[in-house]
């Protein structure tokens, strides 16, 4: 009989158990019902506010203080963990390459092996111009192309202006070709005429374009000293001045010459003088460019001495090398720019 009547407890214990789960759930559904109608009395600009504040539940956006201080807490160390991943990343990356050597070099890298041309003046406002126009009477007009020369020259006129670091400037030669950890000079005074004293004869609608080569970190070029072994497209002006050089280890140069780009044009352009005058080119001596503490690019100072004024006049300048591949509609191994002077 006992256990019957323990039985009998356990199943109205669990009964009364129900019941009481069932009024609960009765109890939060009429609440929610209350509140719905409650909320459903709010104005609309009563319902944002308690969603932003909720005084009743203390609830910010719909969150406590303690639920924001966790996931605020959580998103704080996920994301912490996840920049200190990608710093130690980019230090382990950071350490495979090195400031001055690049990693990817010549036919590896996007270069390429195949250096241009560049020049300067240049006109600033429209990149797209190679035009140079100017009158030498109006000082006006040809003071914005010596200003743009000089910006470009500043660092030649005052070598201490670019960080030298370890590196020594020498005065190479032919013959004397520098060692590790030094540089070449590039030396203002052999551009003669073309200085910044005279305007670079832009007053005397005589102006002197500086040519450039493009750099590329361990190029080396592949001369064309053998004044018998030259390319049949080679101006005769310049075959005459090769042949003229003596001495094999003289005539390890990039050659670059400069003409009109058209008959006409080689009519209207008139002579040329170049500077450095013994030399034509980038001497061999500045080869191959290693990235030098101190390292200038050598420059060649060109002056058109009477152009025909009243007329635009295309000029190319073509670099001369064996391992430069010339190519006039691409622009390759040349630049192209043209000259108008009222």
């Amino acid at each position: 009989m006992s256990r019957e009547k323990q039985k009998i407890s356990q199943v109205s214990q669990m009964s009364q158990v129900s019941r009481a789960s069932k009024q609960d759930e009765l109890l939060s559904v009429q609440s929610q019902y209350f509140l719905r109608l409650d909320e459903l009395k709010l104005t609309k600009k009563e319902r944002i506010k308690k969603t932003i504040w909720d005084p009743d539940t203390r609830q910010f956006f719909g969150r406590t203080g303690t639920s924001w201080a966790k996931i605020g807490l959580f998103y704080f160390i996920f994301y912490g963990m996840l920049a200190a991943l990608v710093a130690v990343c980019m230090w382990v990356f950071f350490q495979t390459l090195d400031p001055r050597i690049p990693k990817w070099q010549l036919d590896r890298s996007l270069i390429g092996t195949n250096p241009g041309l560049g020049f300067r003046p240049m006109p600033e406002n429209n990149e797209e111009s190679t035009l140079i126009w100017f009158q030498g009477s109006n000082k006006t007009t040809y003071t914005y192309w010596v200003d743009n020369i000089l910006k470009f020259l500043d660092k030649y006129y005052v070598p201490s202006k670019i960080a030298k670091g370890n590196g020594q400037i020498k005065t190479c030669s032919h013959h004397d070709y520098p060692h590790l950890g030094e540089v070449c000079e590039v030396e203002v005074r052999d551009w003669e005429e073309c200085n910044r004293d005279q305007f670079f004869n832009y007053h005397k609608n005589s102006p002197c374009i500086f040519i450039k080569l493009n750099k590329i970190y361990g190029w080396t070029p592949i001369y064309y000293d053998d004044p018998y072994d030259l390319p049949i497209d080679m101006p005769e002006s310049l075959r005459h001045h090769i042949r003229s050089i003596n001495n094999t280890r003289e005539r390890q140069n990039v050659w670059v010459s400069c003409e009109g780009e058209n008959p006409a044009d080689v009519e209207y352009l008139g002579p040329v003088t170049y500077y450095p005058k013994g030399v034509q080119g980038f001497p061999g001596y500045f080869f191959p460019y290693l990235n030098s503490e101190g390292y200038l690019s050598p420059l060649i100072a060109v002056r058109f001495e009477r152009p025909v004024s009243g007329i635009v006049i295309n000029v190319e300048c073509r670099a001369w090398a064996k391992n430069i591949i010339y190519n006039r509609a691409e622009r390759l191994g040349s630049v192209h720019f043209e000259l108008l002077i009222d």
